[in-house]
């Protein structure tokens, strides 16, 4: 029997269609592509902000805690408290922190003697330590500065016993603090990294026209800054006889005034930069509105408000 051999054969596609189904696949890829990348870049920025946000509360945590057991006491020359903005900004080339301040205190923190309080072998009796906050632009992992250096927060504690024999009852603490100076920024002392500013405002309670009917109480925000201007402070004391701070006059108060209130409340600030805005960073040299724009998308700014007991 013979067959007809065209019904044998079968018919394939056409150039015109292979074209047509590579179109039609480069646009499905393109499409699945960008939506990889957007769905990446959510899932890397929420992961940063977390990974700041962590840090951020683990320092201001640490700082309120530190601020709500200050311990101060009146009728005295001491200094129980010494605030000063720094006057090297950490950082390095073109780009450096916008503030950063040294702090040091006295506190009852719950941390003295390495948490083991009422361990007789540990703890010698004593409640009132001091503790020091600092940021430099370090590496985080060995203290040297290198190029895995970033902006570096460090917190030292120093136990009550070396408190009360080199440091309680000086009348200037930041100068006797200086034996402990190199200390803060070892390694052991690294509290969060990528804080690109560090900065407190203190809330100082202040009677205008004290001991007349007319007598007005308010509480004055007054915030460390790298300059005495526009209401800020360079350095800011508390002493047994009162407050003592190198700051601009406010519109409200005089510098007198604020010397003679009492501190309220403490407001710790800080910026903390993504991982990839550090490295951009750091492999760019972007000045101006750059460098701004490129911390607008890569920064998240923090802080928390903490009551002071009665002083």
């Amino acid at each position: 029997m013979i067959t007809n051999r065209s019904q044998s054969i079968r018919r394939g596609f056409t150039l015109v269609e292979l074209l047509v189904a590579m179109a039609i696949t480069t646009i499905i890829a393109s499409i699945l592509v960008s939506v990889t990348a957007v769905a990446v870049d959510a899932w890397n920025r929420s992961r940063a902000e977390i990974r700041a946000a962590r840090q951020a509360k683990f320092m201001v945590d640490s700082l309120a805690r530190d601020f709500e057991s200050l311990v101060t006491r009146k009728g005295n020359n001491f200094e129980w408290l010494s605030a000063e903005s720094s006057k090297n900004l950490p950082g390095s080339g073109s780009y450096q922190s916008s503030n950063a301040a040294n702090l040091v205190l006295f506190s009852a923190v719950t941390d003295r003697y390495d948490g083991k309080i009422n361990d007789p072998n540990v703890d010698k009796g004593g409640d009132v330590s001091c503790v020091s906050y600092q940021l430099d632009y370090k590496n985080p992992v060995d203290g040297n500065r290198d190029r895995f250096s970033t902006f570096t927060l460090y917190r030292l504690l120093v136990n009550p016993d070396e408190a009360f024999q080199n440091l309680l009852g000086k009348t200037d603490l930041a100068t006797a603090f200086q034996a402990y100076r190199t200390q803060v920024t070892d390694v052991e002392n690294f509290v969060c990294e990528n804080v690109y500013q560090f900065s407190m405002t203190f809330h100082v309670e202040v009677v205008k026209n004290a001991g007349t009917p007319d007598a007005v109480r308010f509480t004055v925000p007054v915030s460390m800054g790298p300059t005495a201007a526009g209401g800020r402070a360079t350095s800011f004391r508390i002493l047994g006889t009162g407050i003592e701070l190198d700051a601009s006059p406010n519109s409200n108060v005089t510098i007198d005034e604020l010397k003679a209130g009492r501190l309220a409340a403490m407001e710790v600030s800080l910026t903390v930069l993504t991982d990839t805005g550090i490295r951009q960073m750091q492999n760019s040299k972007l000045k101006g509105d750059a460098l701004s724009k490129l911390m607008a998308r890569n920064s998240f700014h923090y802080s928390k408000l903490v009551e002071l007991p009665s002083m």
